[in-house]
């Protein structure tokens, strides 16, 4: 029923309702289809077939359906795929840089505490001696 170049209508799915033509037979009964409709291989159940028949080599490419499409008057949307964005850039950041506020931060508390305990102990000693 379907054969190559067998002008359809799509019936289900997201192409609902628009023209394709069938280039190919895919695996497991499948038909790739080829229009308005996105390049795919489609179940048959979701076809309904109109009267017309086109004469196109069978996988043919979507340029070449989309001329045997334009004397009928049904015109395909070309999609072109998308270029990657642009990756932002890392910033470098100098470890140098990042490291000494840290270590002065840390060097100055730890020297003022142990200079508290030298001068509590001579204190004590002190303290001791006059009790005794």
């Amino acid at each position: 029923m379907f054969e190559i170049g067998r002008l359809a209508v799509k019936t289900a799915g997201r192409d609902a309702g628009k023209k394709c033509i069938v280039i190919d037979t895919a695996d497991k009964g499948f038909l790739l289809v080829d229009g308005q409709t996105r390049r795919k291989p489609v179940n048959p159940k979701h076809l309904e077939p109109l009267g017309q028949l086109i004469k196109i080599n069978k996988g043919a490419s979507t340029e070449e359906v989309a001329k045997a499409l334009k004397p009928l008057g049904i015109e395909t949307t070309s999609t072109k795929s998308k270029s990657p964005a642009e990756q932002p850039k890392k910033q470098k950041i100098n470890k140098k840089d990042q490291a000494e506020p840290d270590k002065k931060g840390k060097k100055d508390k730890p020297k003022e505490d142990k200079k508290e305990t030298k001068k509590e102990k001579p204190k004590d000693k002190e303290d001791s001696k006059t009790k005794k």
